[in-house]
């Protein structure tokens, strides 16, 4: 009779669950939303308003795709934003998913836009200048209608690739992931996993395999 067995499976470095995770999800939500993430005042409005679409109890591929859909029908600044009819918005809404919650969302979208444009002349980067530091950037977003802390830390772990001063920024659900992965869940200890300009990438990954068993599953068994 023969009693070999297989030998167990070598755990996986933290580097190599990096290198798998970046591989298999590891897309900003910005990125896949089609935003062009810059310092200049479109893309930000741009980042702001997906951050206030993943803040509502539905999927991240819906709210993405209601962010595309809402850039495709002009949603691309305060000012166009607030400019364009409603009925506009409401369709834009629908047609990424959004039906459930169209007349509300419609309605903090147009509010939004003005609160951007007559508290931050329609440039989100004053209101960064005007903040010391990130508690005070996270209750500064937190001042629009519809952006809580749900909305802020996606707005905060996005922005980080392009205000270097934020990172390194995990929010709670970034950190649950990257404890499910056996990664270090402290902003500083992922920073030291990879590049400066994949952190974003990173966090967003760790994100992801919070919210899908699926996706934990495939990197740690890869």
């Amino acid at each position: 009779m023969n009693d070999a067995r297989e030998p167990a499976a070598r755990p996986m470095s933290d580097a190599e669950v990096v290198r798998v995770l970046l591989d298999r999800a590891g897309t900003t939500f910005a990125q896949e939303a089609g935003i062009a993430l810059e310092d200049e005042p479109a893309p930000l409005w741009q980042l702001l308003v997906l951050s206030l679409l993943l803040s509502a109890p539905i999927r991240s591929t819906a709210a993405v795709a209601t962010a595309r859909e809402l850039f495709a029908a002009g949603c691309t600044t305060p000012r166009r934003t607030r400019d364009l009819p409603r009925r506009t918005l409401v369709a834009a809404l629908g047609r990424g998913g959004y039906r459930r919650y169209d007349e509300r969302t419609a309605t903090r979208l147009a509010e939004l836009s003005r609160a951007v444009l007559d508290e931050h002349a329609g440039d989100l980067r004053r209101m960064h200048e005007r903040c010391e530091d990130v508690p005070a950037l996270a209750a500064a977003l937190q001042e629009f209608t519809g952006i809580g802390p749900t909305g802020a830390g996606v707005f905060l772990r996005e922005v980080q690739s392009t205000w270097p001063d934020v990172a390194p920024y995990v929010d709670g659900l970034a950190a649950r992931g990257a404890e499910r992965l056996g990664l270090p869940a402290s902003g500083p200890e992922l920073a030291r996993l990879v590049r400066r300009e994949d952190l974003a990438r990173l966090v967003a990954a760790c994100v992801r395999a919070a919210r899908d068993p699926r996706l934990l599953a495939d990197v740690t068994r890869s």
